[in-house]
């Protein structure tokens, strides 16, 4: 009942597939990352599989394997092997649900016209590299990691600060309300203790 399989740095007996037989049939996902892969002719047959990961192995050909054993294979990862020519792709034609093929670190992405190349030899293709005929990314990136989410972050910031302005505006009114106060009573309780010395003195006159 197994449907992903992730096999990464496992080393491979002799570049070839080992252990991995039709039991894992309900495979949807397998990864074989790093596993120092020279051939996927061992591969079981795989009718469920959907996305296949092969980056960082040593992979020059062979591709026909997967067209026979994993019929319904929509993304295909070669990254980082050998494959150096266009015509080593040819097999994955006969991959009708394949939409996104990945071959970063090839050097048959040297080639000039790679892509169009590609996409003319695998019509069915909607993505390579990550990007389809027209240079647009495919869709699952993550709107937090483009910076989507900041100008929401930086609109609140300055609402946080606009506020602190005003309530420090506040406070300085508050304040100077108060030693206005302060000052009147210092001033009238003056001019009463002037008013009474006169009133005294005027009386010592009269007397």
């Amino acid at each position: 009942q197994v449907k992903e399989l992730v096999l990464d740095n496992c080393r491979s007996d002799d570049g070839k597939i080992v252990g991995l037989s039709s039991d894992f049939e309900n495979l949807e996902f397998l990864s074989m990352i790093n596993i120092n892969l020279l051939s996927v002719s061992n591969l079981p047959k795989l009718n469920k599989l959907r996305k296949l990961e092969l980056s960082d192995n040593r992979i020059s050909g062979g591709l026909e394997v997967l067209a026979e054993r994993t019929p319904n294979l929509t993304h295909l990862n070669l990254s980082g092997n050998k494959i150096k020519d266009i015509n080593t792709l040819e097999p994955l034609k006969k991959l009708p649900n394949l939409h996104s093929l990945d071959l970063f670190n090839c050097e048959v992405t040297m080639l000039i016209n790679y892509r169009e190349s590609v996409f003319t030899l695998l019509p069915q293709l909607t993505y390579l590299d990550g990007f389809d005929a027209d240079d647009q990314e495919a869709p699952d990136s993550d709107p937090e990691a483009d910076g989507d989410g900041l100008e929401d972050e930086y609109e609140n910031g300055e609402d946080d600060l606009d506020e602190e302005v005003i309530d420090d505006e506040e406070d300085e009114d508050d304040d100077l309300e108060g030693e206005e106060e302060e000052d009147g009573v210092d001033d009238d309780g003056e001019e009463d203790e002037e008013e009474d010395g006169e009133d005294d003195e005027e009386d010592e006159a009269d007397d």
